[in-house]
């Protein structure tokens, strides 16, 4: 009997911590995100942004999936943005608040510089997806057929759009 209580005890405690480690995004990423492919569908073309992030026959899902993508994106930015900010809070508390922090007490730098940076990296981000999908399309539009052997990986090459894009978005991060 004491092995079955510690038995369930033990799977109460595990079961909370494995879900918080694989969390989905917040509703503050989905939201940002739905914003971001907003901005990515008008800077780049609903043709090309059907095409970049559509996964069925007429690309109709393509919003849902570029959310559900650029929410986690968002997700792992802010994670990275609080890292960051944790290291350079460490390096000098007081010029961190000065530097991050509102009104006479500097309240709430972490968070301002968290968000600030995470901001950037999206906004770097979604730019760098718009203008990898205006030379991709221009490059398509020049020769469909060599596009597609150059950059497309699966059967009948109908990817290439997609690997294209995030091929260019990798190498300007580079």
């Amino acid at each position: 009997m004491r092995k079955l209580i510690f038995i369930c005890l033990t799977a109460a405690l595990v079961v909370p911590a494995w879900a918080i480690a694989g969390s989905p995004p917040s509703a503050a990423d989905r939201a940002a995100a739905s914003k971001q492919c907003s901005t990515e569908r008008n800077g780049m073309g609903v043709k090309a942004f059907k095409l970049l992030y559509g996964t069925n026959a007429n690309h109709s899902n393509a919003f849902g999936k570029c959310v559900s993508k650029l929410a986690q994106q968002n997700k792992n930015e802010h994670s990275n943005a609080a890292t960051q900010c944790r290291s350079e809070r460490s390096g000098d508390p007081g010029a961190f608040a000065a530097k991050y922090g509102t009104g006479k007490k500097h309240r709430n730098a972490f968070g301002n510089c968290v968000s600030q940076k995470a901001k950037a990296a999206a906004a770097a981000r979604v730019q760098a997806t718009v203008n990898a999908s205006k030379d991709c399309w221009t490059e398509r539009k020049a020769d469909p057929a060599a596009f597609k052997a150059k950059y497309g990986t699966n059967r009948n090459k109908s990817n290439a759009f997609g690997k294209c894009v995030s091929g260019k978005v990798k190498h300007s991060h580079s």
